[in-house]
């Protein structure tokens, strides 16, 4: 028998329901470019999560078609929501409208991987209101989240379809065609799978649209008298003056000599930290994400995003650092636009989990000026004596203006007066050495005051 493009798979399931109902890690809510819609998926979410919900989105600035935006669950079963804006559809610009719809589904998939989520509950993105054809639109979310899975899914475990009743007979049609459960049903589904099921990641295909690259671009065919101008106009666009940009090496003599303004050193830093976020929004960090050692979880007692470090969670010895510093700028980028805080764990780490300080002064120094005015507090729980010397040395002489912020947190009841035991996911293991350590310590405590 002909091989399928879909194999068996069983990450997904259909719930006819609401989505807002959903006890997913996020769950997808379907808006227009300002974030107001009323539309009935919308009004139920906003409905369960309550009236902070709203007062998020105002915060976001809208969204335009085809992107996707985070915000917490608030009373919801879910603990995020990820917002996105479906296209309106036109049959004369059917291909625009595949495009944009494609974007919402991979770009709410990349915002659960970058924040390695467990599960996530969609919504029919394209609303009736939005005039999409349900079984085109249909086709373009179950071939855009099964390859993001196939590629990139290792972190997440289950995506759930939430449908009408009238969306359901559409859905339940075309589920076995990309998610078939067994060898037989893959079989069964072939003979009715479109011709056009996207790319390898689910993308439409435009043929006129493709690039076509000759093997070996570049490559010198012949001895003719052009070859050295065709490789010298190859090279246009990779120095500082085709980039219309000063001379950058005598800018970094400048800074060193100190001869350089505070407003240009600024820029500078700002143009540096830049060229690492591409860098990181362009490689393919997947094998960092999967050690889930920096996570998004939920708000202290101000409200601020709290952002978690599981140090034993970082084979330093066994991983690029380069790729990362490279993880840590991605993740980071959109959350420290607003205040947040840190907690790292340096629950049982040993020594191939411990960061240098070179490591940490680098990544400090490429950082943006937002990490660092946004951080409100760094708390470090479950810290040794070696630890606590080491994070005095490096706060006090190789970087400034953090020191304040660092608390050591000596068991998880001093962290929960801080942020409370609900609006943080703490690994297991950290949770059992607390328990096991913390009656000691209190034990100790008693001691010594008696």
């Amino acid at each position: 028998s002909p091989h399928s493009p879909l194999p068996c798979e069983h990450k997904s399931s259909l719930f006819k329901g609401d989505v807002a109902l959903l006890n997913c890690t996020a769950i997808v809510n379907t808006s227009n470019e300002t974030l107001t819609d009323k539309n009935p998926i919308s009004d139920s979410i906003h409905r369960h999560a309550g009236p902070e919900l709203r007062d998020e989105l105002l915060k976001l600035k809208g969204c335009r078609t085809g992107e996707a935006k985070m915000t917490e669950g608030f009373n919801l079963a879910a603990r995020f929501i990820i917002h996105t804006v479906g296209p309106k559809y036109k049959a004369k610009y059917r291909t625009a409208a595949e495009s944009s719809l494609y974007s919402c589904y991979r770009n709410v998939m990349q915002l659960a991987k970058e924040h390695t989520m467990v599960s996530v509950g969609f919504c029919v993105i394209s609303t009736t209101k939005r005039g999409y054809p349900l079984e085109d639109a249909t086709h373009i979310a179950f071939r855009t989240v099964r390859r993001f899975l196939e590629n990139h899914g290792e972190s997440i475990e289950a995506v759930v379809f939430a449908v009408s009743d009238a969306e359901e007979v559409v859905y339940k049609k075309l589920l076995p065609l990309y998610y078939p459960r067994s060898k037989d049903e893959e079989r069964a589904s072939l003979p009715l799978l479109p011709a056009d099921i996207g790319n390898s990641e689910g993308e439409p295909v435009v043929p006129e649209r493709q690039i076509r690259i000759t093997e070996k671009p570049g490559s010198v065919e012949d001895d003719s008298e052009d070859e050295s101008l065709e490789l010298g106009l190859g090279l246009v666009g990779n120095h500082a003056f085709a980039r219309m940009e000063g001379d950058v090496d005598k800018q970094r003599k400048q800074i060193l000599q100190g001869h350089l303004s505070e407003a240009a050193q600024q820029k500078q830093h700002q143009r540096n930290y830049n060229r690492w976020l591409c860098r990181a929004r362009a490689e393919d960090l997947s094998d960092i994400a999967a050690l889930k050692a920096l996570y998004q979880t939920g708000v202290d007692m101000c409200g601020r995003t709290v952002m978690v470090v599981v140090g034993r969670n970082i084979p330093v010895t066994l991983i690029d650092m380069e790729k990362a510093l490279l993880y840590f700028i991605h993740v980071m980028d959109h959350i420290t636009v607003k205040e947040y805080v840190m907690v790292y764990f340096h629950t049982l780490t040993g020594e191939h989990n411990h960061l240098d300080t070179d490591f940490l002064k680098k990544l400090y120094d490429i950082v943006d000026i937002k990490f660092k005015k946004n951080l409100r507090a760094f708390y470090f729980v479950h810290p040794t004596f070696r630890s606590k010397v080491s994070a005095w040395f490096f706060t006090t002489f190789s970087v400034s203006g953090i020191k304040e912020k660092v608390h050591h947190i000596e068991n998880l009841q001093q962290l929960f007066a801080c942020i409370l035991p609900e609006q943080i996911d703490i690994p297991p293991f950290v949770l059992e050495y607390d328990a096991r350590v913390s009656p000691i310590q209190s034990s100790l405590h008693s001691c010594s005051l008696s």
